[in-house]
């Protein structure tokens, strides 16, 4: 072993001490006695410490304000000195720095003895007070959270490090009073992989709160800090044990606590909640089943509104959305009813928005999954309602777009005759010699009104209409009235491939959007193309709303952890159609529930109220649908194979896929639910008449 004579280690005592005086002195003395790599970079920390605020957990409402989930990295629950029980305070005092209230910001004795051993061949270990380690913890944790090569700087044993953070702590001393200090520390600290502070600790190990955690729970916790891998009391039970009764020891010695009470509090069991410490899942996966869809279509939107993932997950905000719990309640048993949670394949959707010329707020966004990670169970993680999700289309409901181009181009009234031969074969635009043959499945009236044919739909004519309006003309109208996120994905839902690696890259089917790709498929009409079910719904806002436009909104308020409010800068609305062109179309489309596709379920759910809606189904049944509105919901409700060997949706009960003849149609799958549940939501409630068509638009201009 290597010794040092007296008279070195007297000398490498003097040293030390001119560093500490450089520490401890005067800030404009100070500056000149510390280093430069010293005062340089606790001059650029200074600012990060003065800017930095912990990462907190950012908490996602209802519209009434009740939680719905949490956001978060680090999970940690702010509290301040008040609500820290007197014992944990004493128990942290006792373990990590007995003469914390007496002493200043550094321990001149433990630095000098701390800075010499590392002189003499030894380490910098100890020798830290409380304000010390608050500031080494709120670097690794706060400013370098992220950064690991940073972190490991925070953490080396050097003469640099300890002159840094001893100079640092004197600058927090001077800025906060002891009891400060303490609670920050108590706020900042690491007690396992995700949860951070006392009072997360206090509710994810022993279920509580800081101010109410006993003698033995805050000995354990005030213990765990040291090391909280090593003193897992999960993972490492008696450690944990031996190390709490350390602790209990300490808090005896210092005379916070008899020895009587320590021996006691020794014998107590830890007490720790079974299974491992609680924590809600950092992320809309907390979500009841009715608001897990509804969360992630929240988090999404403000990602796509400038709020980085990052942000959302440590900046502890209040995100209070415009769900209603008991429209999210009442539409998810309606859609579960219909489709049970864990039929295979099957995936049936419900989206309601409140209309308006100013807001489309979205009130409920419900499937019959629940939101999730299990599929043995029938959850799903990907957003099933706000997202291009539907892989078949809405069928007949995109008939509305065509019907909307035609009134708009003056090429159709509600009331005029259009040809509807039982079949016919239409040329594309551009087409030289093919044709895109058309029947009809079933039997209608040949010519019928453009009125008729939305209540009956007859696939011939509005092929036939959509041929004259150009395919463009009806693909503009649809994205003008709601379908924007969903013509900008390609035909199979997805972003387009422009990858030339990819092979994909050369079929317009996956390198172009929806809007260029059926520019020359009359099939659009049909509703052939992968769609969202939110953007339904927000076409039958858009309508309801006298032809304004906005964007499917969930947010009412975002506000910071000081409570100022947080803007979102979202979409602005917009006029899309004519108001009366607007009604004269939900006018149209009201005869559905009355005599046309929805009617017979409408009869069997004993509904008669004045409302407007349109069925949809797909070849072979693989989607259904209804979208439609009644008083102030606009709804969708979608029934679709959404497995990895979609076939024909059948009927039941209960709905499931097979074969089944020609399958499930929109009018009696899809659109039952939605009787149901707005029976159930409008109970009490007076009707609401749809408005009567303009005289303008009853016949061809």
């Amino acid at each position: 072993m290597r010794r040092f004579r007296p008279a070195r280690l007297a000398g490498l005592y003097v040293v030390a001490g001119v560093l500490l005086a450089g520490v401890l002195a005067p800030p404009a003395l100070g500056a000149g006695l510390l280093s430069n790599e010293v005062g340089d970079s606790v001059a650029a920390i200074e600012a990060d410490l003065a800017a930095e605020k912990p990462p907190l957990t950012t908490t996602v409402t209802d519209h009434d304000g009740q939680p719905i989930a949490v956001l978060y990295d680090q999970y940690r629950l702010p509290v301040t000195a008040d609500g820290i029980s007197p014992a944990m305070k004493a128990a942290i005092i006792a373990i990590e720095d007995r003469r914390f209230y007496d002493e200043g910001a550094v321990d001149p004795r433990g630095v000098l003895r701390a800075l010499a051993n590392n002189a003499a061949g030894g380490d910098t270990q100890g020798a830290s007070t409380i304000t010390q380690q608050y500031v080494k913890n709120f670097l690794i944790n706060v400013v370098h959270r992220g950064d690991p090569a940073a972190q490991q700087r925070d953490r080396e044993n050097s003469v640099a490090r300890k002159l840094r953070e001893a100079k640092l702590a004197v600058q927090v001393d001077r800025a906060m009073t002891k009891d400060q200090i303490l609670a920050a520390y108590l706020n900042v600290v690491q007690f396992s992989r995700s949860v951070y502070g006392v009072a997360a600790a206090a509710e994810a190990y022993f279920g509580t709160s800081a101010a109410k955690l006993t003698v033995p729970q805050a000995a354990l916790l005030a213990g765990m800090v040291n090391s909280p891998s090593r003193f897992d009391p999960y993972a490492h039970p008696d450690a944990a044990k031996a190390r709490r009764d350390v602790v209990l020891d300490a808090m005896a010695d210092a005379g916070s606590l008899p020895v009587s009470a320590a021996g006691e509090a020794k014998a107590a069991a830890l007490g720790v909640l079974p299974g491992g410490p609680r924590t809600p899942a950092p992320n809309c996966l907390s979500a009841k089943p009715e608001a897990g869809f509804f969360c992630e279509y929240a988090v999404d939107y403000l990602e796509r509104h400038g709020f980085t993932p990052d942000r959302l997950a440590t900046a502890g905000l209040t995100i209070r959305t415009t769900m209603d719990p008991k429209v999210a309640e009442v539409t998810k048993q309606a859609v579960s009813k219909n489709v049970h949670t864990r039929e295979p394949g099957v995936a049936g959707t419900m989206a309601v928005i409140r209309p308006g010329e100013q807001r489309h707020e979205v009130l409920a966004m419900v499937a019959n999954r629940d939101y999730g990670v299990d599929a043995g169970e029938g959850e799903r993680s990907t957003d099933v309602v706000g997202g291009v999700s539907d892989p078949f289309g809405a069928g007949s409901v995109f008939k509305i777009f065509t019907a909307a181009a035609a009134l708009e181009a003056g090429e159709a009234g509600l009331r005029t005759p259009l040809p509807n031969p039982r079949s016919d074969c239409f040329a594309p635009p551009g087409a030289d010699t093919s044709c895109y043959p058309v029947t009809n499945l079933g039997t209608y009236p040949d010519p019928i009104t453009l009125a008729d044919a939305l209540a009956t739909s007859p696939n011939v004519a509005f092929v036939g209409l959509e041929r004259r309006l150009g395919v463009p003309a009806v693909l503009d109208m649809a994205h003008r009235l709601g379908l924007r996120r969903t013509l900008a994905t390609n035909a199979a839902g997805g972003a387009p491939i422009t990858d030339p690696g990819d092979v994909r890259s050369k079929d317009p089917r996956y390198n172009q959007p929806q809007a260029e790709y059926f520019r020359g498929l009359l099939s659009f009409t049909l509703g052939t193309s992968p769609v969202s079910p939110l953007e339904l719904a927000n076409v039958s806002a858009t309508l309801m709303s006298g032809g304004v436009w906005c964007p499917p909104d969930p947010i009412l308020s975002v506000t910071g952890r000081d409570g100022a409010v947080v803007p979102v800068q979202g979409e602005p609305c917009e006029r899309v159609v004519p108001k009366d062109l607007a009604d004269t179309l939900r006018d149209g489309l009201s005869e559905d529930t009355v005599s046309g596709t929805s009617a017979r379920a409408a009869r069997a759910a004993g509904w008669d109220r004045p409302d407007f809606g349109k069925t949809g189904t797909t070849q072979d049944s693989r989607s259904v649908a209804f979208v439609g509105g009644v008083n102030d919901f606009a709804v969708s409700s979608l029934v679709f194979a959404d497995g990895p060997t979609p076939r024909t949706v059948c009927p039941g009960p209960p709905v499931h896929l097979g074969k089944c003849g020609h399958g499930a149609f929109g009018g009696t799958v899809a659109a039952p639910p939605y009787f149901h549940a707005m029976e159930r939501l409008l109970s009490g409630e007076p009707d609401q008449p749809v408005p009567p068509a303009d005289p303008r638009y009853l016949r061809a201009r």
